[in-house]
């Protein structure tokens, strides 16, 4: 464990000083392995006192945990840890590999003083608060249980320079296509459907998959129509049945899905509308640039791609708990944002250096043919 933890280490903080790589291989200890060096019993953790005591200094624990603060400040520790990652993950990333972009929201209920709060939505508990987003990128396969965290980035609408949320995506986007040399599949969830992020995924030859909203304008047999109408025509092609894990539970969706040829209004791109029904009252809208054949494993692999995104989605949230995420109590913004690279990267490490079951354990999306 030792030896993994200072080769994986010393990858991750190439060009950083000695005192950054101390910190930068202390994380990878602190963060996850403590976790699976006791069997489950003990959590990972992104609190400095945590990490501190994992790592048994004989040193007093304030003073242990003050030198780990003053080198989290460490201007361009995330950026060095950052490209480092994205250098030996894009390493495992293949031209059909699904490159899920993830926002969530780090929620901070109790917290007064952290720099730059911001007001976030909190899902778990579906109300507005204070805190941060953070941005993910992850790799995946459709028919793995295996993940490859590339990416991972905090922001704040009040911190200096921020510009927009569509800024930070593109910006991340960005970051892994120089590195993937353009492999792989973005996929997107709801709020992907905005011009501002498909006209670069189309002007730099990007393959994406993206739910779309029924307000977005689509060009089908040279005239322009809104995506819900065109969904409401179009014809179902298959029928198919979904077993999907929810909440350690089996449900069971009884789908149909069709497609059309579309344009987005202004390009000349060839593009395709999927349309699954059977998810709610609404049908599910996808747009996609990747190529549909007329066949039911062609729509099928689009369908299951973007499912995937769904259990991308549980694996963040079970490394925010497994981690204590939101335990996080940096007060300094740099190092918040330092301290969520460094996070990125402890997953990494354990999904793919350890194969750890955290990660590997969760059950992947089942396929039957009704």
């Amino acid at each position: 464990m030792q030896r993994q933890i200072e080769e994986f280490s010393g990858i991750l903080s190439a060009g950083l000083p000695k005192v950054s790589q101390r910190l930068v291989g202390e994380a990878l200890y602190g963060i996850p392995v403590r976790q699976r060096l006791t069997g489950g019993q003990a959590r990972g953790s992104v609190r400095l006192t945590e990490i501190g005591r994992a790592l048994h200094e004989k040193i007093s624990l304030h003073k242990t945990q003050d030198r780990l603060c003053r080198q989290l400040k460490r201007e361009g520790l995330g950026e060095q840890v950052r490209e480092n990652l994205l250098r030996e993950g894009a390493k495992r990333i293949a031209e059909e590999t699904l490159l899920i972009v993830d926002i969530s929201d780090l929620s901070k209920k109790y917290a007064e003083k952290m720099e730059y709060m911001s007001c976030v939505y909190d899902g778990s508990e579906n109300a507005v608060g204070w805190g941060y987003w953070s941005l993910q990128i992850i790799g995946a396969e459709v028919e793995e249980v295996e993940i490859t965290p590339l990416y991972g980035e905090l922001y704040s609408q009040h911190a200096p320079g921020f510009k927009s949320e569509n800024e930070e995506i593109l910006k991340g986007i960005e970051a892994v296509r120089r590195y993937t040399q353009g492999r792989g599949v973005y996929v997107i969830d709801r709020g992907g459907d905005r011009r501002k992020l498909i006209e670069p995924f189309l002007e730099k030859g990007l393959r994406f998959i993206i739910r779309l909203v029924g307000e977005r304008h689509l060009l089908y047999r040279g005239g322009k129509i809104s995506a819900k109408e065109l969904a409401l025509r179009c014809p179902m092609l298959y029928i198919e049945r979904i077993i999907k894990e929810e909440k350690d539970k089996e449900k069971i969706y009884h789908l149909e899905f069709g497609y059309r040829k579309v344009k987005l209004p202004g390009y000349k791109e060839q593009l395709y509308l999927v349309v699954v029904r059977g998810f709610g009252e609404e049908p599910l809208m996808i747009l996609t640039n990747v190529e549909i054949k007329k066949s039911r494993s062609s729509l099928l692999s689009i369908v299951l791609s973007y499912m995937k995104r769904w259990q991308i989605e549980e694996t963040i949230r079970f490394a925010k708990q497994s981690y204590t995420l939101e335990d996080i109590r940096l007060l300094s913004y740099r190092r918040l944002r330092n301290m969520m690279v460094l996070v990125t990267a402890a997953m990494y490490f354990a999904a793919v250096w350890l194969g750890s079951p955290a990660f590997g354990g969760i059950k992947d999306i089942i396929t039957s043919c009704s």
